[in-house]
């Protein structure tokens, strides 16, 4: 029996796209001789549809979808596919087997994640039925993503005579998760003595970014075959049922290692956001700093060159080291790029303020107008030309509000979002390893804001080695202050990085979204009240 695992890259809510998506592929594979064609979780409708599924409308059209490809599917092929499915009143996130014309077999998937990014039980019903069809003289048990992570759905379909298990998945990247996801599996694998087919999703959502990797295990738990992360796959796979069920080996990729892995994420994760959500190109601030540097290096491996616009925004406090490495790394890379001068516009903010500012002295308001000078022409850019802005804070800088509202936070993506600062300075010497693009001196110099005559962002800050650790511990782990100073942290260190992550939240709110590589992103991730008593004991 030939089998296709079709890791995709659908849009949410492109029912009719997703749908003719679908039929292409199995045209294709049909005519090579393929007798199964399976597809991800709700690929019909994309995932993570959220609240397109309260809306009666979308499982409408999904019901009409399922009705055109039983018309279309080529005869003789059976297709898995994934789709909301409303019966009785309830909402279940289903599997069904479409097969010469009909919806043969439909399972309900039964353990519904309602932690990190998931909110199924926010919409789904938790089916209970186990689903065992026998396709081509080979019984197939069905279970969808999160059944996979529980002994029971599996278990059952081996005791209901399955010989094979298919799992649908939509499951999101995050540093070491295609690890995680081949141990669950391999091990369940073993417990039941039967083989796995994991075929997961790929592309870019909003934030989350979904990595295929799809892969299949034997019996052992040994991968036979594993997808290219990444990228659209047609994973082809022979199972031998005669004279025992075996199997085939085949290609099995070898997985990407951490930071190669981060930085497809983010290259995927930019591309889809732009491409759609309809943008014919990005505008970002090249500042000469290590944050613009990265951003710039991914959105050109991201859209190319011509799609991207960089913009240098000099004041009396940017250093000339700044505009030169700026302009080498614009010439470098290909893109657009101009020089424009913020002390005409900070002089006629000044002017325009001086009356509301009489008697008081200079402080950080006059840093913050620099930056929110420099957002005004990025904005007004974005206008004109309908480019997306690019802002480029990352995780370390959102965690303690180290940024301006309607300065360096203006903006439509930050693919940064989620990036701490020393792994953005990793990110950059392994950009550099595939071609040089960012100047040396941009990932050695002390990092600096530039809004102040011999500013370094250690004057307000911990050093980041230190600062991304307990960052880590607080909103990764939910460490308590005991438990960092227990660890190893000065108590003045960790009362006031926790501190200012607390004091925070109501910025991050307003922050633009960005690409999740943790376990643990600010945004959809971690949902903290802006007003609480964080000044009480923690």
């Amino acid at each position: 029996m030939k089998i296709v695992m079709a890791q995709i890259n659908t849009l949410v809510g492109d029912i009719k796209g997703n749908t003719q998506r679908i039929l292409d592929v199995c045209v294709d594979q049909s005519a090579l001789g393929v007798d199964m064609v399976v597809f991800p979780e709700l690929t019909l409708t994309g995932y993570p549809p959220e609240d397109l599924l309260l809306r009666q409308h979308t499982t409408d059209l999904t019901a009409a979808a399922l009705e055109r490809l039983c018309h279309d599917l080529p005869d003789g092929l059976a297709v898995v596919v994934g789709y909301p499915r409303r019966q009785g009143g309830l909402l279940f996130n289903s599997a069904g087997v479409l097969y010469n014309g009909a919806v043969v077999a439909e399972y309900d998937k039964q353990c519904l994640p309602n932690y990190q990014v998931f909110d199924e039980k926010r919409y789904f019903e938790a089916g209970a039925d186990t689903c065992v069809i026998t396709i081509k003289g080979l019984p197939i048990g069905l279970t969808i993503c999160e059944d996979i992570w529980h002994p029971h759905p599996a278990a059952n379909a081996a005791a209901a005579g399955a010989q094979l298990l298919i799992n649908l998945n939509a499951s999101p990247f995050h540093r070491g998760k295609q690890s995680e996801r081949t141990a669950q599996v391999s091990a369940l694998a073993r417990t039941h003595q039967l083989p796995i087919l994991y075929v997961n999703q790929v592309g870019g959502q909003d934030e989350l970014v979904f990595d295929g990797g799809s892969f299949v295990v034997d019996a052992r738990g040994d991968v036979q075959h594993r997808a290219t992360e990444f990228a659209e796959v047609m994973l082809s796979v022979e199972i031998e049922t005669s004279p025992q069920l075996r199997v085939a080996a085949g290609a099995v990729a070898t997985p990407l290692d951490e930071l190669d892995a981060v930085w497809q994420a983010l290259v995927l994760g930019m591309r889809d956001y732009v491409d759609k959500n309809g943008f014919p190109g990005v505008v970002l601030g090249l500042s000469g700093g290590i944050d613009s540097a990265v951003t710039l290096a991914v959105a050109v491996d991201a859209l190319g060159p011509e799609r991207v616009e960089a913009v240098m925004m000099p004041f009396r406090y940017t250093a000339s080291m700044s505009i030169e490495d700026a302009a080498e790394q614009a010439n470098t890379q290909g893109v657009a790029f101009s020089n424009r001068s913020i002390e005409p516009l900070y002089e006629a903010f000044m002017t325009t303020l001086a009356p509301a500012f009489e008697g008081l002295e200079p402080n950080i308001t006059e840093e913050n107008l620099q930056a929110r000078c420099r957002g005004v022409l990025l904005m007004s850019i974005s206008n004109k030309k309908n480019l997306l802005v690019l802002t480029t804070g990352n995780k370390s800088e959102l965690a303690v509000g180290y940024s301006t509202l309607y300065g360096d936070m203006a903006g439509g993506f930050d693919v940064l979002k989620d990036c701490p600062k020393m792994l953005v300075y990793a990110l950059a010497r392994y950009r550099n390893t595939l071609g040089q693009c960012i100047p040396e001196r941009v990932i050695s110099r002390p990092p600096s804001a530039e809004l102040a005559p011999d500013q370094k962002d250690e004057d307000s800050l911990p050093p980041y080695e230190v600062l991304d650790q307990i960052i880590e511990h607080y909103v990764e782990r939910d460490a308590s202050r005991d438990d960092m100073i227990a660890a190893g942290f000065s108590p003045e260190d960790v009362q006031r990085v926790v501190r200012l992550i607390d004091l925070n939240e109501y910025k991050r709110r307003q922050a633009p979204v960005g690409v999740r590589i943790s376990p643990r992103a600010f945004g959809r991730d971690r949902r903290y009240p802006i007003t609480w008593a964080w000044r009480s004991p923690q």
